[in-house]
C-alpha cells in the first residue's frame, strides 16, 4: 500500500494542512503529466502514468475527511479487508429500535414519525463525529501507545458511522415511498 502522506512529504495526520495537500497535488500533476514524457521509453511512460495515478488517488483520499479516516485506519493496520467487526451490544440495541421504526414506517407511512427518526439518527451521527473529532484532534501529539488507543476507539466509531450510513439509505428510501 502506498503511503500517500509519505508520497506528499507530509506527516501522517487526521487533520493535514489542506493547502499543502492541494499544493503537492498541483506540483505533482505538472511533474508527472504524461504529455511531458511522450518521447521517453515505454517503461518511463508507464512509470509516470503510475505516479500520476498515485497522485490523483492521494489527493482524493487525503482531501476527503471520511476517506482519509478509512485510509489511516487501513494504513495503520486497524482495518482489514473482509473483517467481521463486532459492534457493541448497546449500539446494536439502539439500532434495532431504529430499524424497527423503519420497518413500521414501510407498512404505515407517517411523515412526522419519519422526520423524528431522521432527527434521532442525525443526533447519533453528530455525536459519533464529535467523538471522532476529539480523538483525532490530539492524535498528532500523542505517544505511540496513546495513538494505538485512539485508533482502536476511532475504528469502533468508524464502523458505527458505516452502520448509520446504511440506516440513512433506508431512511432515504422510506422518504421516497
Amino acid at each position: 500500500m502506498v503511503d500517500y502522506f509519505e508520497f506528499y512529504g507530509l506527516p501522517l495526520s487526521f487533520n493535514p494542512d489542506a493547502a499543502l495537500i492541494k499544493q503537492q497535488f498541483y506540483a505533482f500533476s505538472k511533474k508527472f503529466h504524461p504529455d511531458f514524457y511522450i518521447n521517453e521509453t515505454e517503461e518511463k511512460q508507464a512509470e509516470v502514468l503510475e505516479l500520476s495515478t498515485v497522485n490523483n488517488k492521494a489527493y482524493q483520499v487525503l482531501s476527503d475527511p471520511q476517506k482519509r479516516l478509512h485510509y489511516i485506519l487501513e494504513l495503520k493496520g486497524f482495518l482489514k479487508e473482509g473483517e467481521n467487526y463486532v459492534l457493541p451490544q448497546s449500539f446494536l440495541m439502539d439500532m434495532m429500535d431504529v430499524n424497527e421504526t423503519l420497518m413500521d414506517l414501510q407498512f404505515d407511512p407517517d411523515p412526522l414519525r419519519l422526520e423524528a427518526l431522521k432527527t434521532d439518527v442525525d443526533a447519533i451521527e453528530q455525536s459519533l463525529y464529535n467523538e471522532i473529532s476529539v480523538l483525532t484532534a490530539s492524535f498528532d501529539t500523542q505517544t505511540e501507545a496513546e495513538q494505538v488507543k485512539s485508533l482502536t476507539a476511532v475504528k469502533d466509531l468508524y464502523y458505527r458511522t458505516k452502520y448509520l450510513f446504511r440506516i440513512r439509505e433506508s431512511i432515504d428510501k422510506a422518504e421516497n415511498l
